[in-house]
């Protein structure tokens, strides 16, 4: 098959689909959800679903003291974390998967300086509210500096909407109300 037919005849070769660093950037600092990938204690790959935020390079995370994913942090700084742009208004399918080395802050003046841009990013209508509830004493900070060549897709670069149509068809799915 011809690269040409790639999205209406074969997904094969996704040479090309990667997601460019500013598309990147923008998926990032728009999404607020991701996967947060560790190990742990037995040595398996576990995830959870994290509100986060990226900022000064790096993707921004909290928990609390004594759950799965601080512990398996504290014992190995090498997670994952993964953002698609699933419920996030960026027109097409994106993803991006980091790799990185986590750091677990337990300093109150990175705690004091996270909350505030994690509120009020993700809870702009009242984030001292959720302020409140989240500055509490066990509170931890990740901060997950990526490393190496991230994975990446960018369905907006496939034609046919990667879905097997020809580019321009309609898919017969409703969108908006």
């Amino acid at each position: 098959m011809s690269d040409n037919e790639l999205g209406t005849k074969n997904l094969e070769k996704l040479k090309g689909t990667h997601l460019d660093g500013g598309d990147q950037e923008e998926l990032l600092m728009t999404q607020t959800e991701c996967s947060f990938v560790f190990l742990d204690a037995d040595g398996w790959p576990r995830g959870v679903i994290m509100s986060f935020i990226y900022d000064k390079g790096s993707v921004w995370l909290t928990a609390v003291e004594g759950r799965a994913h601080v512990k398996g942090a504290d014992r190995d700084e090498r997670v994952s974390v993964i953002v698609s742009s699933a419920g996030s208004g960026l027109p097409g399918r994106r993803m991006v998967a980091l790799k990185g080395r986590v750091t677990v802050h337990r300093d109150p003046a990175v705690k004091d300086w996270f909350l505030h841009e994690f509120t009020h990013r993700i809870q702009p209508a009242d984030p001292h509210s959720w302020r409140k509830l989240l500055d509490s004493p066990n509170r931890v900070v990740f901060e997950v500096v990526p490393e190496g060549k991230p994975t990446s897709h960018d369905q907006r670069k496939i034609p046919g909407n990667g879905r097997g149509m020809a580019a321009g068809a309609d898919t017969g799915r409703k969108v908006g109300p």
